[in-house]
């Protein structure tokens, strides 16, 4: 599910909300009681609070290379951190430019980690919240898949909606494929871990790409919705993700305006393939040996003919 690899934590770094800094100062400007604070906030520094729960802190925003030395910006960060966790923040992250490479040290001594690093700049994280981190890792492509699991005998569909959202509307429950993880295997394991609902992978029946994705680092990404059989009906759903999740007859899904436009178009291609034949919709999987001996590859298109299987002439 999301929540165990992708909450999202910083994707909206950029967004701002009222917070306090350490000694009871505000990130928007209040009354600085230690000297760090005060030196930090001189330099030009204002940590920024996501909607996650998360803080993002941008050297860039140092008014020049030498506003901050490396002492001040230790006990800063070391007060920060003890305050953040006080407060119940989740993550920090913290973006340093390569110029700024000299607080990389002090970073590391409150045990901020790598998460990645560009031609210009390094983003280094800290975990706050409780268990192992949550936090997605950085790649250059991201993989986003998610299961429209459809009761034929009933025709009702499973909808979710997702906290954390500025938009209240229903989707299709799903998440982050892991690395070496199949598509369909991505599908049935994020319904179950969302929803606790079992299901089988059918077929695959959109897959939407989108470039410089806001909430993928502004890398490039792609979001794939499964058809799944379900063969449990009861729900429990994540309530930390999840802030309703139920089923849903697929007509009303396909008609409702209180869903994603990407639900709702996919919502109309399920119902017409519920309604005139799944192999309509459908796009399939086979498996077949790679050219790299023990491995294999899924291959997935509409279904042939039988008599278009068989043939090697035309």
């Amino acid at each position: 599910m999301l929540a165990a690899r992708a909450l999202r934590w910083g994707l909206q770094s950029g967004a701002t909300a009222p917070g306090r800094l350490p000694g009871g100062a505000s990130l928007c400007g209040g009354r600085l009681r230690s000297s760090s604070a005060r030196s930090v906030a001189a330099a030009g520094l204002q940590p920024q609070l996501d909607r996650f729960g998360g803080v993002t802190v941008h050297l860039a925003q140092l008014r020049a290379p030498d506003s901050l030395d490396e002492g001040t910006f230790q006990t800063w960060l070391q007060e920060s951190v003890k305050q953040w966790r006080t407060e119940g923040r989740i993550a920090v992250w913290l973006h340093i430019p390569i110029l700024q490479s000299k607080f990389i040290t002090a970073a590391a001594l409150q045990g901020f980690t790598f998460h990645h690093a560009e031609s210009n700049s390094s983003t280094l994280t800290l975990w706050l919240g409780e268990g192992h981190s949550r936090l997605p890792g950085y790649a250059t492509h991201q993989l986003g898949v998610a299961g429209a699991a459809l009761d034929v005998d009933s025709g009702k569909v499973l909808v979710v909606q997702d906290k954390n959202k500025t938009m209240n509307a229903w989707k299709f429950p799903g998440g982050l494929s892991d690395p070496g993880e199949d598509i369909g295997d991505t599908a049935v394991r994020e319904v179950f871990e969302e929803t606790g609902i079992k299901s089988e992978f059918k077929s695959l029946l959109s897959i939407r790409q989108q470039h410089r994705h806001p909430g993928a680092f502004g890398i490039s990404d792609m979001y794939i919705i499964c058809r799944l059989q379900p063969s449990s009906f009861n729900i429990s759903f994540c309530q930390q993700e999840c802030m309703r999740c139920e089923w849903m007859d697929l007509e009303e899904l396909a008609k409702t305006r209180e869903a994603t436009p990407i639900t709702s178009s996919v919502a109309k291609l399920l119902l017409y393939g519920y309604r005139e034949g799944f192999d309509k919709i459908d796009i399939t999987m086979r498996e077949f040996p790679a050219v790299y001996t023990g491995l294999f590859y899924k291959l997935y298109h509409r279904e042939l003919p039988d008599t278009y299987k068989i043939t090697t002439e035309l």
